[in-house]
């Protein structure tokens, strides 16, 4: 293959991936040879050729096979600097010369990752060249396997969780800017950095996005990322094996320690004492840590106060749930990178808005619809129309079209109790206001995935700690007052009918 058909893929590469896409992820890599029906590529870091072979290595197969090159699988090796520096020149002098303009790394809207330190380098060609690896590596997964993530002592990193692919928004901006600022250094930005919010908004998603780019940064930094599940398995068969020492020595000899879903430990006396010795020598030691869970430090019922109250020392910071803005966001990307998988599928414009007034849950069963979606229309050979959205989600609309709001909830309340609704929000104390409005605060919390802070702002900019206390109220008369048990069972049905 000449450098002239390959610089053909490339273009239409462009046209289907998008600019940023291209820019972050197929620019930097520079073909080498075929070799056995084996196409060889040179790429300046071995992330970049796992993400692009996890990504984009079927469409590439597919564009060389669209010129009459066979090929089987793509092979990534990372080149020496003399070969990045001769790719910088070629991709300078093909910018120059293509009809169709290619975005630059300095023009580039794509966020900041590892990619973008070799793009930087090839916009700026007087700058210093970064320090060539110790010896060529190779990054060549055997198809169909996926590429591993960076050989961590923890759990594995997910090749799609990056910076690149997390769709910013209002209700996650704050989460967004915060993972970024701690990955961009080893010194200690906020300890701890814990993120907290809802199934589905994107904890998981920054998380492996921060190891990612750190591990991108100084690949020579120890990065413990691992479940909070995970640490507890660990703790107890190093109990079973005697075998503490080394468990003590694992934890407390990194840079970055990592522990996602905290809550699940909450209640496990023991996971929680070890894990709070876990923390505190980390924090002496002036080592990062970043945690995530369901809800906010105070919040958890069974948690340990001691690691509480350590939590709440860093930047605590709620993802909220998403606005329709970000939905549509979030399908749009999606939808790019699915339209490179089935390029022959039409798409009719209205069916993103659609999708994205109608699943409001959360992010994860967003893609779930949109994946379903493509792959029904790919079987059955036809276009991906309203019609067609509505025949394939029938069971995920229908459950959508159920969700309750803290609006139903508050009217259906104050007609219940019979007051009206500027009374359940005002600060009056009298019985008869208090406990409806402590049944609706209940009931929020019970029926919808709104958190302690944005029920209180419901509830005319109230405190999450009142709120706290009004659902544990109820709950603690469930137990003990018939009438109350049968009030919050009648107002749950009438709410989910």
């Amino acid at each position: 293959m000449t450098s002239d058909t390959w610089g053909q893929v490339r273009q239409e590469l462009l046209k289907v991936v998008g600019k940023n896409n291209f820019s972050a992820w197929i620019e930097p890599i520079a073909f080498d040879r075929i070799d056995e029906r084996i196409a060889h590529f040179h790429v300046p870091t071995s992330f970049i050729g796992s993400w692009v072979s996890n990504n984009f290595g079927d469409l590439i197969l597919r564009h060389l096979a669209s010129h009459g090159i066979g090929a089987d699988r793509v092979v990534f090796t990372v080149a020496p600097r003399e070969t990045v520096a001769a790719n910088a020149n070629a991709a300078t002098a093909a910018r120059q010369v293509s009809a169709v303009p290619v975005a630059s790394a300095a023009s580039s809207s794509a966020p900041a990752g590892p990619a973008q330190t070799v793009q930087a380098a090839q916009a700026a060609p007087h700058a210093a060249p970064p320090a060539p690896p110790p010896a060529t590596r190779s990054f060549a997964p055997p198809a169909p396997s996926r590429p591993n993530a960076p050989e961590l002592p923890g759990a594995k990193l997910n090749p799609a969780f990056t910076f690149s692919n997390f769709i910013v928004g209002k209700p996650n901006e704050l989460a967004h800017a915060a993972a970024r600022r701690v990955a961009e250094t080893l010194d200690v930005t906020f300890n701890p950095l814990f993120l907290y919010g809802g199934v589905g908004l994107g904890k998981t998603h920054l998380m492996h996005a921060i190891a990612w780019d750190l591990q991108g940064r100084f690949p020579d930094a120890k990065i413990l990322y691992l479940s909070a599940e995970q640490f507890m398995h660990r703790f107890v068969r190093a109990l079973r094996e005697q075998d503490t020492f080394n468990f003590k020595e694992t934890f407390r000899s990194v840079d970055i320690l990592m522990v996602d879903d905290v809550q699940f430990i909450a209640g496990k006396t023991s996971t929680q004492q070890e894990f709070f010795h876990t923390f505190n020598a980390l924090v002496e030691m002036g080592k990062q840590i970043v945690i995530s869970g369901d809800r906010a430090p105070v919040d958890m019922e069974d948690l340990d106060n001691r690691i509480a109250s350590r939590l709440q020392c860093g930047l605590v910071v709620d993802i909220h749930p998403t606005d329709y803005e970000l939905r549509l966001s979030v399908l749009q990307h999606k939808a790019e990178l699915l339209a490179a998988r089935y390029p022959r599928l039409q798409f009719a414009d209205e069916v993103l808005p659609f999708l994205a007034q109608k699943i409001s849950s959360n992010i994860r069963e967003l893609e779930g619809a949109l994946n379903r979606l493509f792959a029904f229309s790919d079987l059955v050979g036809r276009d991906v129309t309203i019609e067609l959205t509505k025949e394939c989600l029938t069971d995920v609309l229908r459950a959508s079209d159920k969700k309750v709001t803290m609006d139903e909830i508050l009217k259906k309340t104050c007609e219940y109790y019979k007051i009206r609704q500027v009374d359940i929000l005002s600060q009056n104390r009298q019985r008869a206001i208090a406990r409806p409005r402590q049944m609706a605060m209940y009931l929020c919390k019970r029926l919808t995935q709104r958190s302690l802070p944005e029920i209180g702002r419901k509830f005319g900019g109230r405190d999450h700690t009142t709120i706290l206390y009004g659902v544990r109220k109820i709950e603690e008369l469930m137990q003990t007052d018939n009438q109350i048990a049968e009030d919050a069972e009648l107002l749950r049905r009438m709410l989910e009918a």
